[in-house]
């Protein structure tokens, strides 16, 4: 057997031929896992014009400050978004709306009023207005992944769509409503995700049973099994008393933070 075809990707665990980048995350093969002594580890920066393939699509990631997702569709393919997200589109690309229920709860929740469907075939581009990383999450069948609302730039039509509601993560940020996620799933077969993450973006996978402590600004993203509840730190200075408002974190499964917190308010 060929060298190349023994190279497994450390981010997704894809195997590939191609010795320099992953064809089905876009990872550098060619560099170490840079991982912190607590186990964070970064994810893989996307080098520029890096090409990988999901179904019978192929995206390119363009720029590195604020990166391009520019998806080349397969005439059998869809990939679905946030409707502010589109950069630009061929003409021949049609739009459609994501039945996305909810209705009242994801306006009190911050979410998104509209999803966009676009299918190919044809070309189209996704962006967001904000420096930081892209993270691509290619999903197997059977998977289920929860994601911060405003952080996901566009998912695959075969991964499932919905939304919950985290109660009880209280701070000015989130005005006393709780945080809201998409949830993502896979069924039968496999799909692929991609977030966009403020700053750097880590993940740490944790042990059953362990717990850590997460500031709600910088989570990102996490495994539905990875639980996830409000922890409120009393804190006192002299007579005065207030609270922290932390989200606590439950293994086994991955969480995803990130380093640059921007709020983004309702559409």
């Amino acid at each position: 057997m060929d060298a190349y075809q023994r190279i497994v990707c450390k981010w997704c665990n894809g195997q590939n031929t191609n010795p320099t980048a992953c064809v089905f995350c876009g990872a550098p093969l060619d560099v170490q896992n840079l991982v912190s002594q607590s186990g964070w580890r970064e994810a893989p920066r996307l080098r520029d014009m890096v090409e990988f393939k999901f179904s019978g699509s192929t995206c390119q990631v363009e720029g590195e400050l604020v990166p391009v997702a520019e998806i080349s569709l397969h005439p059998q393919d869809g990939v679905y978004f946030e409707h502010h997200v589109l950069l630009w589109k061929d003409e021949s690309v049609p739009l459609s709306s994501l039945n996305t229920g909810g209705g009242l709860k994801r306006t009190i929740g911050g979410m998104p009023h509209i999803v966009t469907v676009a299918n190919g075939p044809g070309r189209i581009a996704f962006s967001r207005d904000a420096p930081g990383e892209l993270v691509v999450l290619p999903l197997h069948p059977g998977m289920e992944l929860d994601v911060r609302e405003h952080a996901f730039l566009v998912a695959s039509h075969s991964v499932q769509y919905s939304f919950i509601r985290i109660k009880g993560l209280v701070n000015l940020l989130h005005g006393g409503n709780g945080m809201y996620m998409d949830r993502f799933v896979t069924a039968g077969y496999p799909g692929m995700l991609l977030l966009h993450g403020n700053g750097n973006v880590l993940e740490r996978t944790l042990r059953p049973g362990e717990k850590i402590l997460v500031e709600p600004g910088g989570f990102l993203y996490k495994d539905s099994s990875v639980q996830m509840q409000a922890a409120q730190m009393p804190l006192k200075t002299g007579h005065l008393r207030h609270g922290m408002y932390l989200a606590e974190m439950t293994g086994p499964g991955r969480v995803g933070i990130q380093s640059m917190y921007v709020h983004h308010h309702a559409d």
